[in-house]
């Protein structure tokens, strides 16, 4: 959306906005979120957090719609949003996205959910265990296969 259709947008009244911004997602979609319905009768909130997403999900030219939609379904997984999942499962089925390429999705947004569990969890079982032991480097940098962060099955357990 260019500059001045968003000035423009912000100038009008926001009985007439409201409806339009809603119209113009149903046709992006083929349906309002459950968050945009709800926020609706916000004009305050509901205007700038419609603007703002429509340039983050519409406005990146290097980005085609089935590949933001793909990014949507592996974010919504690892966030384990289940509504948001849907819905954008919904969006790239009409997209004519494959239930295959739906699934890969889903997995890399599962493999980043898992890594991030892992990554924090294993800085904080080393760091927990740093503290009886003598005093070294917040952050150990990988050491290869005798590595405690990365080779988890190496290290000795009392």
């Amino acid at each position: 959306m260019e500059l001045e259709n968003i000035v423009e947008i912000l100038n009008e009244d926001p009985e007439n906005v409201i409806p339009e911004l809603l119209e113009d997602v149903r046709k992006q979609y083929g349906e309002i979120p459950y968050i945009m319905n709800f926020m609706k009768d916000l004009p305050g909130i509901f205007i700038p957090k419609t603007l703002y997403d429509n340039a983050i999900m519409r406005e990146f030219k290097n980005l085609d719609p089935s590949t933001v939609e793909l990014i949507s379904i592996g974010v919504a997984s690892a966030l384990r949003c289940e509504h948001c999942l849907k819905m954008h499962m919904r969006i790239a089925k009409r997209k004519g996205l494959s239930k295959e390429s739906i699934f890969s999705a889903v997995m890399i947004g599962a493999s980043l959910s898992n890594a991030a569990v892992l990554a924090e969890s294993t800085r904080a079982l080393v760091s927990e265990f740093e503290e009886e032991e003598a005093e070294e480097p917040e952050e150990k940098s990988c050491s290869g296969p005798s590595c405690e962060v990365c080779n988890i099955s190496g290290v000795q357990f009392e």
